[in-house]
């Protein structure tokens, strides 16, 4: 049998660094991390005080941390470190992440790209850059620029130059360029009356959300029309770790709308940790796309997180409704309510698990992995008729098409080896 399939988009190739130009990229990039990670470092000592000083918090929500944590027992400066390592280990990961690549990868201008894109990203998302700068009028303006300019900006040229490096489509150069042109002098001149920090809130949700869409379209367009199959993977990845990211995030703070947590408490506590949980999400995604570690993986992670998190979401529908709903029944019947309804409960989600999931499972197959979904209906009545089949011919016929239905490739054909003879 022979199957000669249509050749694959290969997509464009990335930029690679070589002589001069890379050993001035490497000592540009190994400039401005070192700037950036001693600036962060410098910054922890006064973070922590602010924390300490529970400065985030007006008077009457710095009595309530105060009260809950003593409940707890525990300090405020307990509550401060705890806040602190949380944001430290946010940033060694990133600045591990940059490390590695920068070691590997420092030959291709979009690792580089992204390396330096994650020790911004580490050293000002704590605050400890942001803290450093209300120590002087200097470190506040050196701060700013890296925060409001590099940061900032790094993560919206990421969408236009991801992942081999080249703008595409190719006027979204002018458009980058137009970005930067503008941001560069408002981050260095915050006081300017055309500084960003000097518009209403919702234009400056406004502008950064046009720019984000721009980028966000040129990934598509990318994605539909040049990348190729290992860089459609890379675009997967960092799509899940930023939509997973995203959604956990926005998540935690439709939870804390709906049931108000107050400051200090266990519920804060572990909606921090859960916060910076989410957030890792991104380092590693970038980490995993640039390095190609496991790259096809990623279609079995998404399949199960579509399984799991919609089989949770309606198990945990489920579980609430038939608590209330026997708790009002055991209320009208007895007059009190009753942990019969709980066990009945559980019990229903236990015996519901293994069906749903099954259920759930074959829908996603369907909807989202319709190829995937159809090659195994395809050979699942093909071994059933295989069975049964006695004409040769008939059953040729439908090995071709079985063949046909799940690899489609441009061309099938078949020969059957002639029978020995004696």
């Amino acid at each position: 049998m022979n199957a000669a399939q249509a050749p694959a988009r290969s997509g464009t190739p990335p930029i690679i660094l070589r002589g001069r130009w890379l050993t001035a990229s490497r000592v540009m990039w190994v400039a401005v991390a070192s700037l950036t990670v001693t600036l962060f470092l410098a910054g922890l000592v006064p973070l922590y005080e602010e924390l300490h000083g529970l400065s985030g918090y007006d008077g009457a929500d710095r009595g309530a941390v105060r009260h809950n944590l003593a409940e707890l027992g525990l300090s405020v400066g307990f509550y401060a470190g705890y806040y602190l390592v949380l944001g430290l280990v946010f940033s060694a990961v990133c600045f591990a992440l940059a490390a590695l690549i920068f070691w590997r990868r420092s030959n291709e201008l979009m690792a580089l790209f992204v390396a330096l894109l994650l020790v911004l990203l580490g050293a000002t998302f704590s605050g400890a850059i942001e803290a450093l700068g209300d120590l002087h009028p200097v470190w506040d303006r050196l701060g700013s620029f890296l925060e409001s300019f590099m940061s900032i900006g790094s993560v919206f040229l990421f969408f236009f130059l991801f992942p081999d490096g080249r703008f595409v489509p190719r006027w979204t150069r002018w458009i980058a360029f137009g970005f930067f042109a503008y941001v560069a002098p408002s981050s260095l001149f915050p006081e300017s009356p055309y500084s960003l920090e000097r518009w209403p809130d919702l234009a400056y949700a406004l502008f950064f959300l046009a720019w984000l869409l721009v980028g966000v379209g040129a990934q598509v367009y990318r994605y539909r029309r040049v990348s190729g199959p290992e860089q459609r993977q890379q675009t997967k990845w960092v799509l899940f770790g930023f939509s997973a990211a995203l959604v956990g995030y926005l998540g935690l703070i439709l939870l804390d709308a709906v049931f108000p947590v107050e400051p200090g408490s266990p519920q804060d506590l572990i909606g921090a940790a859960a916060a910076i949980c989410f957030m890792l999400l991104i380092p590693l995604s970038l980490g995993g796309a640039i390095m190609r570690y496991h790259l096809f993986d990623i279609n079995l992670i998404v399949n199960r997180t579509l399984v799991y998190a919609s089989l949770t979401v309606m198990l945990v529908g489920i579980y609430l409704g038939a608590v209330i709903s026997l708790q009002y029944a055991f209320r009208s019947l007895i007059g009190q309510e009753s942990q019969l309804a709980i066990v009945a409960s559980t019990l229903t989600m236990a015996a519901l698990f293994s069906p749903l999931r099954l259920r759930v499972q074959a829908f996603v197959d369907r909807r989202f992995y319709r190829r995937k979904y159809d090659a195994a209906k395809t050979l699942e009545a093909f071994s059933l008729r295989l069975r049964d089949e006695t004409d040769l011919d008939a059953l040729e016929e439908d090995l071709v098409s079985a063949v046909h239905d799940t690899v489609q490739p441009e061309h099938v054909s078949l020969w059957l080896r002639e029978p020995e003879r004696g």
